[in-house]
């Protein structure tokens, strides 16, 4: 395996250049490491984007069997021409100080207006990691979908947020026929897939 202890350590930084610093980071790596061969690379040169860490959310009521999703508009998706409005869980960065779990709970509540019961973890994951060192921690959280928001987020971050519920069934449907684009609320759903009857009895206790 890669974590091969001699192929961590044969990792050596010849340059790092900021390149840009604004809402992301960006900084120009020159480097090279060892081979799985025993050889190692030329100098490599690297960009890469940093913006922190972030967490993502998915709001599930046991109760109700359904889930709470949010719609909003990703310049990422845009600029993909994907649609530009996506349906999503709810996520947010991680700033210094704050735990996951907290930031779970703080963005769900300004994302659709909801408070978080029980939490569980799903997993940490690297987002894209030949360009940006960002993570991901993915949580389910409980809530009661009936008061769900219809329109939220903060509008002094510009946001404009449709929060909507769909019975567990509707979302596995969406999921299965390619209706889900981005990868935390497909990893989150395929999770909730394979653990719902398992959460829906712990959570009834």
């Amino acid at each position: 395996m890669a974590e091969d202890r001699n192929l961590a350590d044969s990792i050596r930084v010849a340059q790092k250049e900021p390149l840009h610093r604004g809402y992301l980071r960006v900084d120009r790596y020159r480097l090279s490491h060892g081979k799985f061969d025993g050889g190692r690379t030329p100098t490599l040169t690297r960009e890469l984007m940093e913006r922190g860490h972030a967490v993502a959310v998915l709001p599930y009521d046991p109760a109700e069997d359904r889930v709470v999703l949010i719609e909003q508009f990703r310049i990422g998706a845009y600029a993909s021409g994907f649609a530009p409005w996506l349906v999503e869980i709810v996520a947010g960065i991680i700033d210094p100080g704050d735990s996951p779990p907290s930031v779970a709970r703080r963005e769900t509540r300004e994302e659709t207006g909801l408070e978080i019961g029980r939490l569980e973890a799903i997993g940490h994951y690297l987002t894209s990691p030949g360009c940006t060192s960002e993570s991901l921690r993915l949580f389910c959280g409980e809530v009661d979908s009936t008061t769900a928001a219809v329109i939220h987020g903060l509008p002094d971050e510009g946001e404009d947020i449709r929060v909507f519920t769909l019975p567990f069934d509707e979302a596995a449907i969406l999921l299965t026929t390619g209706g889900l684009t981005n990868f935390p609320i497909v990893l989150a759903l395929q999770w909730l897939m394979i653990n719902r009857e398992r959460v829906r009895s712990l959570w009834a206790s």
